[in-house]
């Protein structure tokens, strides 16, 4: 496309602190207050590890995210990496299976931050799903007046979360040292497929480093820039999740742990520091989840408005999604298209099988970006060929892992993408 008319571009305005900073917004929240509640439920003790391995295989999408939005900064991810190294249909897959994924995920965080506010002030859970959609919109607002507002309203709720988390691992630490290789002992008590699944589950928690290269087009010398505030990004993300699982399981046992997040208002980390440090101590982390919701909220909608905003340029979706603003600070259109599409999930109410069927969608979307990552050039290539290869495998390896009808209904949508993509193009 020649530079006479090609689409006008995003300002490059975050630097290392801001984009690890919007990784960590997009991160820390419905994982640590909830995913590792779901994965204790699932492998008990081992969730420890499953952490672990969640890890490992986000830090090999990592590096290979971060090298690829090192080559290719434009917004989109590796909707535009599947294009540019791939081809167009596992590009449009790519795009296809992030916007499934992360709308529930938003609806997901938005009916979160709702049910833990409410739980804070002691009112009736009908006003959920109000609360949720006033949420959606007030972040809606925000995305919509650019990134640096939107970046300045991100720090202030990561420090909040942070602090919060802090908080739960000193209260917690005291009761975990006393009693703790009685709760961490006997480390196995579940099948290797348990731990798998667990681990599935895991991943997701860690997956919102993805949105530092979605908006590759807006940081600046994104070459060094992407690269580093991923790796502090997960590194960070990886040393928090492992210190809560440990002290949580070690002050009241993973059978509590697990079983918490059956109950409707309460998150399973609420009710071991409520079990640890009596109702003060689970009103200062409500706060925290009620934080890292919203954080995760806007940070969904700016990753989601974004890879719509390249599907737009490319036509895979409408183009009129590809406008920007006056200013070229914001894609207009797509935040407003992303935050009615949040919306209208909030309205069905709470969305049961969200999170392993994000598991699925987002860990096939990583299998696509570690593909690219192998048709990179010697000297577009970062970190060596066997990141890509191991962040693939494992990619494809535990998407399997989650419950056969979550699965099944996804390989479904992706076929009923792929049918779309080509009417489209045709």
């Amino acid at each position: 496309m020649s530079a006479t008319n090609s689409p006008p571009q995003l300002k490059r305005e975050l630097g290392v602190v801001g984009a690890t900073l919007m990784g960590l917004g997009s991160i820390v929240g419905t994982g640590v207050f909830v995913s590792i509640g779901i994965a204790a439920g699932i492998a008990g003790t081992s969730v420890i590890l499953a952490v672990a391995i969640g890890a490992i295989v986000a830090t090999c999408n990592g590096l290979n995210s971060a090298q690829l939005a090192a080559n290719h900064a434009v917004s989109g991810g590796t909707y535009e990496y599947g294009y540019r190294y791939l081809t167009p249909a596992l590009g449009f897959t790519a795009g296809w299976m992030f916007l499934v994924a992360k709308t529930a995920s938003a609806a997901t965080a938005a009916l979160g931050f709702a049910g833990y506010l409410l739980n804070i002030g002691g009112f009736n859970s009908s006003w959920v799903v109000p609360t949720a959609l006033f949420a959606v919109v007030i972040m809606t607002l925000v995305v919509l007046s650019g990134i640096r507002r939107s970046n300045v309203a991100n720090t202030v709720i990561v420090s909040v979360t942070l602090l919060s988390l802090g908080f739960f691992i000193l209260a917690c630490l005291p009761r975990a040292a006393e009693v703790g290789i009685e709760n961490l002992t006997p480390f196995f008590t579940t099948s290797p497929g348990a731990v798998l699944h667990a681990s599935a589950l895991m991943f997701v928690a860690y997956t919102g480093y993805g949105r530092i290269a979605t908006m590759g087009e807006e940081a600046r010398s994104p070459r060094e820039t992407i690269p580093k505030a991923m790796i502090v990004c997960l590194l960070l993300t990886m040393l928090l999740y492992m210190t809560v699982a440990i002290v949580s399981i070690g002050a009241v046992g993973a059978d509590v742990l697990g079983s918490a997040t059956g109950q409707t208002k309460a998150a399973p980390l609420e009710v071991v520091v409520r079990s640890v440090a009596g109702s003060g101590g689970a009103l200062v982390l409500a706060i925290g989840a009620v934080t890292a919701m919203l954080g995760v909220l806007l940070n969904l909608i700016l990753g989601l408005s974004r890879v719509l905003l390249a599907m737009g340029r490319r036509s895979d979706a409408p183009n009129f999604l590809a406008r920007l603003n006056q200013q070229q600070t914001t894609p207009y259109w797509a935040v407003v298209f992303v935050g009615i599409a949040i919306a209208l999930l909030v309205l069905l109410g709470n969305v049961k099988t969200t999170w392993s069927f994000s598991a699925f969608s987002v860990l096939i979307y990583y299998a696509i970006t570690n593909f690219a990552s192998l048709r990179l050039t010697p000297s577009e290539r970062l970190y060596p060929v066997w990141v890509g290869w191991l962040g693939l495998v494992s990619c494809l390896f535990l998407a399997f892992w989650v419950e056969s009808s979550i699965w099944q209904v996804g390989l479904g949508l992706i076929v009923a993408g792929l049918i779309w993509h080509k009417i489209r193009r045709a």
